[in-house]
Formats: C-alpha cells, sequence, structure tokens
C-alpha cells in the first residue's frame, strides 16, 4: 500500500473514476470531493499529501481552491484541467498549483507526474 494519501477533486464521474481507478490499481490510498467547498473541508480534516484538482468545479473555481488552501497549506496541487490556454495555466500556477495536467491526459503521465511528486515528499520529508 502506498503511504501516500491524495485528494482527487473531480467532479465529471467519468474522469473521477479513470483517476481513482488508476490510483486503486497502484495501490494509492485516496479520498475525493467533487466541489470546491467540499475540497477544502477534505483538505482541512484528512490532510492529504497530495491534491488532484480540477479547475472547472460546480461551487467555485479550482484556481479558487489553490488560492485559500494556500493560505495554511504547502500540500503539492496537480491541477487536471480541460483548460488548456496558457493563461489559465500561468493562473493556476501563479496561484500556487506545483503542476499542470491538461485533458484528456494519458494515465502514464498521470503516474510520473504523481512519482515526481513523491520524490519532492520524499526530500522534503528527509530535510525536517
Amino acid at each position: 500500500m502506498n503511504k501516500y494519501m491524495i485528494l482527487v477533486v473531480e467532479d465529471d464521474p467519468s474522469v473521477k473514476s479513470l483517476i481513482t481507478t488508476t490510483l486503486q490499481m497502484h495501490d494509492y490510498r485516496y479520498i475525493t470531493a467533487s466541489g470546491g467547498n467540499a475540497a477544502i473541508m477534505q483538505t482541512t480534516s484528512h490532510r492529504p499529501d497530495i491534491i488532484l484538482l480540477d479547475l472547472g468545479l460546480p461551487d467555485m473555481d479550482g484556481v479558487d481552491v489553490i488560492k485559500k488552501v494556500r493560505t495554511w497549506s504547502n500540500v503539492p496541487i496537480i491541477v487536471i484541467s480541460a483548460r488548456s490556454e496558457d493563461t489559465d495555466k500561468i493562473d493556476a500556477l501563479d496561484a500556487g498549483a506545483d503542476d499542470y495536467l491538461t485533458k484528456p491526459f494519458s494515465v502514464e503521465e498521470l503516474l510520473a507526474r504523481l512519482r515526481v511528486t513523491q520524490r519532492r515528499l520524499a526530500i522534503m520529508q528527509n530535510e525536517n
């Protein structure tokens, strides 16, 4: 079992299923949220190690979720969004996202980005 807990924030059931099935097949622990407010509550209550965040959420924009989480947490946030314009990517990264993956994406690329993030987390934990 993978020791990292991942919060998947996605309102599209088919995309959420693809991501969670992939995580499950690779022994990741995960929790889910379908909206921004739920994502913030899950982050405060479960303290995930990594957040996979869609920007187009039903109750608030994902960039606002990033900004709120960044007021009290440095948890790595990987945006997974259909928004492919440079300005969207720049806004999310400037708000505090650590990485940006554009839909549609390959499962292999998602897993590679998770591995990169895990390496960074391991380095940070060893420094403390």
